[in-house]
């Protein structure tokens, strides 16, 4: 069943103030069963933030395992952390800053370049769905020639739950490419993430070859998709909010402070999964061990005990933490990633499509939401000077 974005929320504000946490039936269409929903922030973040109590392994391991194969996500403490430490530095911001500016950028014009004659485009089918897969297969030093192949993998495993068939054979496919580029990365390193990832070392510990090509498969459908979401999901907000925009066209010091608002608005995942390793109580339910917990991420993030008028878009608004990447050891790894990207597309966006505006011309945007819990723009048409 897909649903409007905009319902998704309603729901989720009246569930929020029933009670924060709220026991639930087995619902087998959404393939979830019986447990637990979290709608608060606080509740929401202390089981991200409890790993001990609340399992990512029992959530994931067997879904993602017969997908990517062992990843960090069906992990728990303490081989969770022995390889998330393995390829932590490589994603951090400072280590990921240079891309901007030798990848990130250019493919932003490049693609840029394509609509810029015409003073109208798509800006999800011309930029936020191309670009995250033409910058990852750059950054991971892919062959030009490969970009097409490598598009239409990552697609079919982002489109997975509509033909499930098809994303397994995209991970078998990928995870046989893989297996040659790193080896021909043995045999001459670049400066590029694979590179990086076989030179990795802890204490001595390297990541084995199988665990690169289950965590490069990975990286598709956790950046990809939470890069795509985040910059179109920033520019409709912006859209929607004139008087916003053209704060942030003034003055790009707030660009900052209105992705981390676009964020918080319209996170990429609406809901993760988690599963309670013990007795424990949350939100003054009592939840027994091993019941499902599913993380309405949607809702922490417009809880109105945090922040004050939620469901409205301010830039301006003070900055406080929020759960769009989750939180505790099991925070995104890709956030820093995101946050460049999203940063350096708008800013090409507000350069080279002034005036930028709704196409009011064609159909309106619709945002759903499917069972995966992923929201979904499907387009979102504008208009710009020439």
């Amino acid at each position: 069943m897909i649903i409007e974005l905009e319902d998704v929320y309603q729901y989720l504000a009246g569930c929020r103030a029933q009670a924060s946490v709220q026991a639930r039936a087995a619902t087998p269409e959404a393939g979830l069963p019986a447990g637990f929903d979290v709608f608060g922030y606080e509740e929401c973040a202390r089981v991200l933030r409890e790993p001990r109590t609340f399992s990512s392994s029992q959530a994931y391991a067997d879904n993602a395992t017969r997908v990517f194969g062992r990843t960090i996500i069906g992990m728990d403490d303490p081989e969770h952390k022995r390889h998330r430490d393995l390829v932590a530095d490589i994603f951090q911001q400072r280590a990921l800053a240079p891309f901007v500016d030798e990848v990130v950028t250019p493919a932003c014009h490049e693609l840029i370049d394509r609509v810029a004659p015409s003073g109208r485009a798509d800006l999800v089918a011309d930029l936020s769905l191309p670009l995250p897969i033409l910058v990852t297969a750059r950054i991971l030093g892919l062959p030009a020639d490969d970009e097409g192949r490598f598009h239409r993998w990552s697609l079919d495993l982002l489109e997975m739950s509509d033909d499930f068939q098809r994303g397994l054979d995209a991970s078998a496919e990928l995870r046989e490419y893989f297996a040659g580029v790193v080896a021909d990365r043995r045999r001459q390193p670049r400066e590029d993430i694979i590179s990086r990832l076989l030179s990795a070392e802890v204490d001595g510990i390297r990541l084995e070859d199988e665990a690169i090509y289950s965590f490069l498969r990975l990286l598709l459908p956790a950046g990809v998709e939470t890069t795509a979401r985040s910059i179109v999901s920033l520019v409709r907000r912006l859209l929607a909010h004139p008087d916003q925009l053209a704060d942030l066209i003034r003055d790009r010091s707030l660009m900052p402070q209105a992705i981390e608002e676009g964020l918080r608005c319209d996170a990429p995942a609406l809901m993760i999964m988690r599963v309670a390793t013990r007795d424990t109580e949350l939100g003054g339910m009592a939840v027994p061990a091993g019941s499902a917990l599913v993380i309405n991420l949607g809702s922490a993030n417009r809880d109105e005990r945090r922040w004050p008028d939620a469901d409205r878009f301010d830039i301006h608004r003070d900055a406080q933490q929020h759960l769009a990447f989750a939180a505790g050891p099991h925070m995104c790894l890709g956030l820093h990633l995101a946050r460049l990207e999203t940063a350096a597309t708008v800013n090409a966006v507000l350069d080279r499509m002034p005036g930028l505006r709704l196409d009011d011309g064609q159909p309106a945007p619709r945002v759903t939401v499917g069972t995966n819990g992923m929201s979904v723009l499907d387009s979102l048409p504008v208009l710009f000077d020439v």
